[in-house]
Protein backbone atom coordinates (compact mmCIF):
# COMPACT_ATOMS: atom_id res chain seq x y z
CA UNK A 1 0.00 0.00 0.00
CA UNK A 2 1.08 3.30 -0.98
CA UNK A 3 2.23 6.21 1.05
CA UNK A 4 -0.39 8.13 -0.08
CA UNK A 5 -3.14 5.83 0.34
CA UNK A 6 -2.12 5.39 4.16
CA UNK A 7 -2.04 8.85 3.83
CA UNK A 8 -5.91 9.62 2.50
CA UNK A 9 -7.02 6.73 5.16
CA UNK A 10 -5.70 8.73 8.10
CA UNK A 11 -7.32 11.78 6.46
CA UNK A 12 -10.46 9.97 6.70
CA UNK A 13 -10.13 8.18 9.66
CA UNK A 14 -9.67 11.89 11.28
CA UNK A 15 -12.52 13.45 9.17
CA UNK A 16 -14.53 10.27 10.01
CA UNK A 17 -13.54 11.33 14.01
CA UNK A 18 -13.85 14.95 13.72
CA UNK A 19 -17.33 14.68 12.04
CA UNK A 20 -18.14 12.19 14.52
CA UNK A 21 -17.77 14.87 17.24
CA UNK A 22 -19.01 17.16 15.54
CA UNK A 23 -22.24 15.18 14.91
CA UNK A 24 -22.16 14.01 18.67
CA UNK A 25 -21.56 17.89 19.42
CA UNK A 26 -24.53 19.23 17.58
CA UNK A 27 -26.86 16.32 18.99
CA UNK A 28 -25.81 17.18 22.30
CA UNK A 29 -26.15 21.30 21.72
CA UNK A 30 -29.54 21.33 19.78
CA UNK A 31 -31.10 18.70 22.81
CA UNK A 32 -29.77 21.79 25.06
CA UNK A 33 -31.34 24.48 22.84
CA UNK A 34 -34.25 22.53 22.36
CA UNK A 35 -34.79 22.49 25.96
CA UNK A 36 -33.51 25.73 26.69
CA UNK A 37 -36.37 26.69 23.68
CA UNK A 38 -38.66 25.09 25.47
CA UNK A 39 -37.99 26.72 28.95
CA UNK A 40 -37.78 30.41 27.07
CA UNK A 41 -40.92 29.33 25.58
CA UNK A 42 -42.95 28.27 28.43
CA UNK A 43 -41.52 31.69 30.24
CA UNK A 44 -42.90 33.44 27.62
CA UNK A 45 -46.14 32.28 27.43
CA UNK A 46 -46.25 32.86 31.32
CA UNK A 47 -44.92 36.02 30.93
CA UNK A 48 -47.80 36.84 28.30
CA UNK A 49 -50.12 35.68 30.32
CA UNK A 50 -49.45 37.86 33.04
CA UNK A 51 -49.00 40.85 30.58
CA UNK A 52 -52.48 40.06 29.06
CA UNK A 53 -53.49 40.06 32.86
CA UNK A 54 -51.43 43.17 33.63
CA UNK A 55 -52.95 44.55 30.69
CA UNK A 56 -56.39 43.41 31.70
CA UNK A 57 -56.16 44.93 35.29
CA UNK A 58 -54.52 48.17 33.89
CA UNK A 59 -57.53 48.48 31.63
CA UNK A 60 -60.11 48.15 34.49
CA UNK A 61 -58.21 50.70 36.61
CA UNK A 62 -57.86 52.85 33.89
CA UNK A 63 -61.40 52.48 33.13
CA UNK A 64 -62.03 53.15 36.86
CA UNK A 65 -59.67 56.00 37.07
CA UNK A 66 -61.34 57.69 34.00
CA UNK A 67 -64.68 57.25 35.91
CA UNK A 68 -62.56 58.57 39.15
CA UNK A 69 -61.17 61.50 36.56
CA UNK A 70 -64.87 61.55 35.75
CA UNK A 71 -66.31 62.34 38.87
CA UNK A 72 -63.26 64.33 40.37
CA UNK A 73 -64.31 66.72 37.29
CA UNK A 74 -67.38 67.02 38.10
CA UNK A 75 -66.74 67.55 41.47
CA UNK A 76 -64.10 70.32 41.05
CA UNK A 77 -66.37 71.81 38.18
CA UNK A 78 -69.39 71.83 40.76
CA UNK A 79 -66.58 72.75 43.62
CA UNK A 80 -65.20 75.71 41.46
CA UNK A 81 -69.26 76.74 41.08
CA UNK A 82 -69.61 76.70 44.51
CA UNK A 83 -66.49 78.76 44.66
CA UNK A 84 -67.80 81.03 42.33
CA UNK A 85 -70.90 81.36 43.89
CA UNK A 86 -68.81 82.42 47.48
CA UNK A 87 -67.28 85.06 45.53
CA UNK A 88 -70.08 86.32 44.75
CA UNK A 89 -71.42 86.25 47.76
CA UNK A 90 -68.33 87.35 49.68
CA UNK A 91 -67.87 90.49 47.36
CA UNK A 92 -71.64 90.84 47.90
CA UNK A 93 -71.15 90.69 51.42
CA UNK A 94 -68.23 92.79 51.77
CA UNK A 95 -70.22 95.54 49.78
CA UNK A 96 -73.01 94.80 52.31
CA UNK A 97 -70.14 95.47 54.94
CA UNK A 98 -68.90 98.27 53.85
CA UNK A 99 -72.69 100.07 53.62
CA UNK A 100 -73.01 98.58 56.93
CA UNK A 101 -70.21 100.16 58.21
CA UNK A 102 -70.77 103.57 56.46
CA UNK A 103 -74.57 103.42 58.38
CA UNK A 104 -72.92 102.57 61.41
CA UNK A 105 -70.47 105.22 61.55
CA UNK A 106 -73.59 107.89 60.49
CA UNK A 107 -75.52 106.56 63.16
CA UNK A 108 -72.77 106.65 66.11
CA UNK A 109 -72.40 110.40 64.70
CA UNK A 110 -75.93 110.87 65.04
CA UNK A 111 -76.00 109.48 68.35
CA UNK A 112 -72.96 111.33 69.46
CA UNK A 113 -74.63 114.52 68.38
CA UNK A 114 -78.34 113.05 70.22
CA UNK A 115 -76.03 112.12 72.90
CA UNK A 116 -74.26 115.45 73.29
CA UNK A 117 -77.52 117.30 72.78
CA UNK A 118 -79.44 115.29 75.09
CA UNK A 119 -76.71 116.27 77.43
CA UNK A 120 -76.55 120.08 76.90
CA UNK A 121 -80.50 119.88 77.16
CA UNK A 122 -80.40 117.90 80.47
CA UNK A 123 -78.12 120.49 81.99
CA UNK A 124 -79.84 123.62 80.75
CA UNK A 125 -83.24 121.42 81.90
CA UNK A 126 -81.25 120.77 85.27
CA UNK A 127 -80.84 124.20 85.05
CA UNK A 128 -84.13 125.29 84.49
CA UNK A 129 -85.30 123.19 87.14
CA UNK A 130 -83.01 124.91 89.59
CA UNK A 131 -83.95 128.75 88.49
CA UNK A 132 -87.58 127.26 89.16
CA UNK A 133 -87.74 125.37 92.41
CA UNK A 134 -84.93 129.03 93.26
CA UNK A 135 -88.05 131.25 91.94
CA UNK A 136 -90.63 129.26 93.70
CA UNK A 137 -89.00 129.46 96.70
CA UNK A 138 -88.80 133.50 96.56
CA UNK A 139 -92.21 133.07 95.46
CA UNK A 140 -93.34 131.68 98.22
CA UNK A 141 -91.19 133.66 100.35
CA UNK A 142 -92.02 137.29 98.79
CA UNK A 143 -95.62 135.84 98.90
CA UNK A 144 -95.31 135.29 102.58
CA UNK A 145 -93.51 138.70 103.09
CA UNK A 146 -96.66 139.24 100.96
CA UNK A 147 -99.30 137.96 103.73
CA UNK A 148 -97.42 139.68 106.61
CA UNK A 149 -97.34 143.01 105.02
CA UNK A 150 -101.11 142.94 104.35
CA UNK A 151 -101.73 141.57 107.51
CA UNK A 152 -99.95 144.59 109.24
CA UNK A 153 -101.28 146.81 106.93
CA UNK A 154 -104.87 145.96 107.47
CA UNK A 155 -103.86 145.81 111.15
CA UNK A 156 -102.87 149.26 111.18
CA UNK A 157 -106.05 150.22 108.98
CA UNK A 158 -107.92 148.92 111.88
CA UNK A 159 -106.29 151.02 114.20
CA UNK A 160 -106.81 153.80 111.91
CA UNK A 161 -110.52 153.41 111.66
CA UNK A 162 -110.78 153.32 115.30
CA UNK A 163 -108.84 156.39 115.64
CA UNK A 164 -111.27 157.78 112.96
CA UNK A 165 -113.94 156.69 115.43
CA UNK A 166 -112.47 158.36 118.48
CA UNK A 167 -111.87 161.66 116.57
CA UNK A 168 -116.07 161.46 115.61
CA UNK A 169 -116.82 161.10 119.21
CA UNK A 170 -114.93 164.02 120.05
CA UNK A 171 -116.16 165.58 117.24
CA UNK A 172 -119.58 164.98 118.18
CA UNK A 173 -118.74 165.54 122.16
CA UNK A 174 -117.56 169.27 121.12
CA UNK A 175 -120.81 170.23 119.22
CA UNK A 176 -122.75 169.08 122.10
CA UNK A 177 -120.52 171.21 124.19
CA UNK A 178 -120.79 174.24 121.56
CA UNK A 179 -124.96 173.92 121.71
CA UNK A 180 -124.58 173.90 125.37
CA UNK A 181 -122.56 176.99 125.49
CA UNK A 182 -124.77 178.73 122.67
CA UNK A 183 -127.70 178.31 125.05
CA UNK A 184 -125.58 179.68 127.90
CA UNK A 185 -124.33 182.49 125.63
CA UNK A 186 -128.06 182.90 124.11
CA UNK A 187 -129.41 185.35 126.98
CA UNK A 188 -126.20 187.78 126.21
CA UNK A 189 -126.46 188.19 123.04
CA UNK A 190 -123.34 186.56 122.00
CA UNK A 191 -123.17 183.57 119.51
CA UNK A 192 -119.78 180.90 118.85
CA UNK A 193 -118.40 180.53 115.50
CA UNK A 194 -119.69 178.21 113.06
CA UNK A 195 -118.26 174.59 113.55
CA UNK A 196 -117.73 172.26 110.79
CA UNK A 197 -120.61 169.50 110.48
CA UNK A 198 -119.59 165.97 112.11
CA UNK A 199 -119.16 163.04 109.30
CA UNK A 200 -122.02 160.18 109.57
CA UNK A 201 -120.65 157.17 110.94
CA UNK A 202 -120.60 154.25 108.13
CA UNK A 203 -122.72 151.20 109.25
CA UNK A 204 -119.57 148.87 108.50
CA UNK A 205 -116.39 148.72 107.84
CA UNK A 206 -115.22 147.40 104.20
CA UNK A 207 -114.43 143.81 103.83
CA UNK A 208 -110.70 144.53 103.78
CA UNK A 209 -110.63 146.07 106.67
CA UNK A 210 -112.72 143.47 108.52
CA UNK A 211 -110.13 140.96 107.98
CA UNK A 212 -107.74 139.40 110.65
CA UNK A 213 -105.21 137.19 110.16
CA UNK A 214 -105.73 133.31 110.42
CA UNK A 215 -104.46 131.75 113.03
CA UNK A 216 -101.31 129.45 112.62
CA UNK A 217 -102.62 125.69 112.65
CA UNK A 218 -100.38 123.16 112.78
CA UNK A 219 -101.34 119.04 111.36
CA UNK A 220 -99.72 116.61 109.94
CA UNK A 221 -99.87 114.64 106.71
CA UNK A 222 -102.07 111.52 106.97
CA UNK A 223 -102.44 110.37 103.51
CA UNK A 224 -101.17 111.10 99.88
CA UNK A 225 -102.86 110.16 96.70
CA UNK A 226 -99.91 111.31 94.25
CA UNK A 227 -102.24 110.00 90.83
CA UNK A 228 -105.45 112.41 91.66
CA UNK A 229 -102.43 115.20 93.43
CA UNK A 230 -104.43 115.17 96.76
CA UNK A 231 -103.52 114.72 100.19
CA UNK A 232 -104.89 114.70 103.69
CA UNK A 233 -104.10 116.27 106.66
CA UNK A 234 -104.85 115.49 110.70
CA UNK A 235 -107.06 118.35 111.60
CA UNK A 236 -110.42 119.79 110.93
CA UNK A 237 -113.17 121.74 111.43
CA UNK A 238 -112.93 121.52 115.18
CA UNK A 239 -109.47 123.15 115.47
CA UNK A 240 -110.63 125.48 113.09
CA UNK A 241 -110.12 124.10 109.75
CA UNK A 242 -111.66 125.79 106.80
CA UNK A 243 -112.80 125.32 102.78
CA UNK A 244 -109.86 127.43 101.18
CA UNK A 245 -107.37 127.30 103.38
CA UNK A 246 -103.83 126.75 102.51
CA UNK A 247 -101.61 124.51 104.14
CA UNK A 248 -97.79 124.59 104.12
CA UNK A 249 -96.18 121.04 103.94
CA UNK A 250 -92.30 121.02 104.75
CA UNK A 251 -90.02 118.12 106.07
CA UNK A 252 -87.35 119.79 108.13
CA UNK A 253 -86.37 122.90 107.13
CA UNK A 254 -87.41 121.93 103.21
CA UNK A 255 -90.57 123.41 101.40
CA UNK A 256 -92.45 120.09 99.83
CA UNK A 257 -95.53 121.63 98.54
CA UNK A 258 -98.79 123.37 99.56
CA UNK A 259 -102.06 121.50 100.16
CA UNK A 260 -105.37 123.68 99.30
CA UNK A 261 -108.08 122.30 101.40
CA UNK A 262 -111.26 121.39 99.08
CA UNK A 263 -113.08 119.48 102.00
CA UNK A 264 -113.10 119.78 105.96
CA UNK A 265 -114.41 116.98 107.79
CA UNK A 266 -114.38 117.45 112.30
CA UNK A 267 -111.09 115.31 112.80
CA UNK A 268 -109.66 115.64 109.51
CA UNK A 269 -109.28 117.63 106.08
CA UNK A 270 -108.72 116.94 102.41
CA UNK A 271 -107.12 119.01 99.74
CA UNK A 272 -105.36 119.55 96.21
CA UNK A 273 -101.61 119.57 95.94
CA UNK A 274 -99.67 122.71 94.83
CA UNK A 275 -96.37 124.36 93.87
CA UNK A 276 -95.33 120.55 94.07
CA UNK A 277 -91.53 120.67 94.82
CA UNK A 278 -91.42 117.17 95.43
CA UNK A 279 -93.70 114.25 96.39
CA UNK A 280 -95.48 114.69 100.13
CA UNK A 281 -95.37 112.28 102.56
CA UNK A 282 -97.26 110.77 105.23
CA UNK A 283 -95.95 112.14 108.65
CA UNK A 284 -94.55 115.22 106.39
CA UNK A 285 -95.46 118.60 108.74
CA UNK A 286 -98.57 121.03 107.43
CA UNK A 287 -98.98 124.76 108.80
CA UNK A 288 -100.63 127.60 107.52
CA UNK A 289 -97.59 129.98 107.96
CA UNK A 290 -94.21 128.70 107.23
Amino acid sequence: MSALTKILIVLLTISAVFLSGIVVTYVANAENYKEKYQKIKTKNDSLKSEVKGLNKQMSDKTAKADQLESKLNGKIAGLKTKCEQMDSKLRSSEREKASLLQKVNSWTSIAKDFTTTNDKQGQLLKKTLSDLNEFQAKNIKQKKELDDTTGELIEKMSIIETIKRENKRLLEEKVELKSRLDQILQPTGRVTAATTPVTQETSEVPPKQRYTRQIALQARVTAVDLKNSMAGISIGSAEGVKEGMKFHVTRGDEFICDILIIGVDQEESVGVLDLVQQPPRTGDSASTNL
